[in-house]
């Protein structure tokens, strides 16, 4: 049996692979970069305004915020599979529900707090403790690995979701891709499994720092402001960008393919991170990342055509692959394994929360204003302020102390 994470081989890297096929088609994928492919769609058909609309996101959002300690906590007391299996079978069921949506906005809040519900047991935060079981050296490509899956997502779904919705209609769509969550992650996520307490020498996948340990510490909440910050000016862009574009005088085609444009640099900003977290200090490689999606930010507020468009998409994805990586790397290097998934759980709830308000304050901005300009203005700045936090975060060996009482052992960069 190869045991190298550097072999070809190596088991590990088939869990991974497995793993990013699920994320290719979950809640962080799926439904977060295509909103706003169906955003004006539902609301000409149905008569309703954008900040009703956007309000379903906030609210799958907030179920998110509500229910990912749990769902960490589930998985770190369960085999992952075991949750992840029933999320990912009623997410894309509960989804292609929407293609039967009545003009009732409480069918449409209720669809969307189910897939809240069980959105994170079928996203990143499902996998990554599996994954880190694998891996140690390799930790940060690893999760580059995991993570690509939906940025892969992103590049390819908001083009599906528009061809879909341009022959098949919005109900066609819906119940299409909600589909192709049953047929690609049900049998991917079978394959999902911790590895071998026996194949663990160092036995790090049950050490680490308590829950109680974690929440007492002032990284962890640097870490979850930051989170928060970011997630406003992020989820607000994403959820609007097809309509802020297409308001502009650009073609739905090139709106949807901005979003592409933001999903292929997520994917960049991913692969890159993952390299970049195995070599340099992980808040440095975070405070670059957001500056670089703050300034995407920046663009969109004032972006009358595609190409600058294009740019700040690019920006803002480039920032988010490198959140994405980032948050899970650092929860494993400052506490352990032991309360990986509930802590990362807690830093999900932060945000989503802050999921859940970009996109409603952006349609009401947009009903009270009819612009998003303003807005995005202080969002950029909000996410460059976030940025400069991550520099405040000390050297992984200040937790010694901690890990050293519970047996954690902590690799020094």
């Amino acid at each position: 049996m190869h045991t190298s994470e550097s072999s070809f081989h190596y088991r590990g890297w088939r869990v991974l692979l497995s793993s990013s096929a699920c994320v290719f088609v979950s809640f962080a994928s799926l439904l977060v970069y295509t909103f706003g492919v169906f955003l004006k769609p539902l609301a000409a058909e149905f008569h309703w305004s954008r900040e009703a609309v956007s309000a379903a996101f906030g609210l799958a959002a907030l179920s998110i915020a509500a229910c990912s300690p749990f769902i960490g906590l589930l998985l770190d007391r369960f085999p992952a599979r075991r949750i992840v299996l029933p999320c990912l079978a009623l997410f894309g069921c509960a989804f292609a529900s929407l293609s039967l949506l009545t003009g009732h906005l409480w069918h449409l809040y209720g669809v969307f707090i189910v897939l809240g519900i069980v959105g994170n047991g079928t996203a990143m935060l499902a996998y990554s403790r599996t994954v880190s079981t694998w891996f140690e050296q390799r930790r940060g490509l690893a999760f580059a690995v995991l993570m690509c899956g939906g940025a892969v997502g992103a590049i390819i779904l908001p083009p599906i979701a528009q061809w879909l919705v341009s022959t098949a209609g919005w109900r066609g769509a819906f119940l299409l891709l909600g589909a192709g969550v049953l047929v690609i992650g049900l049998p991917a996520g079978s394959q999902v499994r911790e590895k071998p307490v026996s194949d663990t020498s160092s036995g790090s996948s049950s050490t680490g720092a308590s829950v109680s340990e974690g929440l007492r510490s002032s990284i962890f909440w640097i870490i979850v402001l930051v989170l928060f910050c970011v997630s406003l000016g992020q989820n607000a862009s994403i959820a609007h960008l097809a309509a802020l574009l297409t308001d502009r005088g650009i073609s739905p085609a090139s709106a949807a393919l901005a979003i592409s444009v933001l999903g292929a640099a997520t994917l960049l900003g991913r692969i890159v991170t993952g390299w970049l977290l195995d070599r340099y200090f992980a808040p440095r490689v975070a405070f670059c990342l957001l500056a670089s999606s703050a300034f995407g930010v920046f663009l969109l507020s004032s972006a009358t055509s595609a190409a600058v468009g294009f740019l700040g998409a690019a920006l803002i994805g480039l920032g988010m692959g490198g959140e994405a990586d980032i948050t899970p790397y650092l929860i494993s290097r400052y506490f352990g394994l032991r309360s990986f998934a509930t802590l990362y759980g807690f830093t999900w709830t932060a945000y989503a929360i802050a999921g859940a308000i970009g996109p409603v304050i952006m349609g009401k901005a947009f009903d009270a204003t009819g612009s998003y300009a303003v807005l995005l203005l202080w969002l950029a700045a909000i996410t460059a302020g976030a940025g400069a936090l991550m520099l405040l975060l000390p050297r992984y060996e200040i937790q010694r102390r901690i890990n050293l009482l519970v047996g954690a052992p902590i690799r020094q960069t």
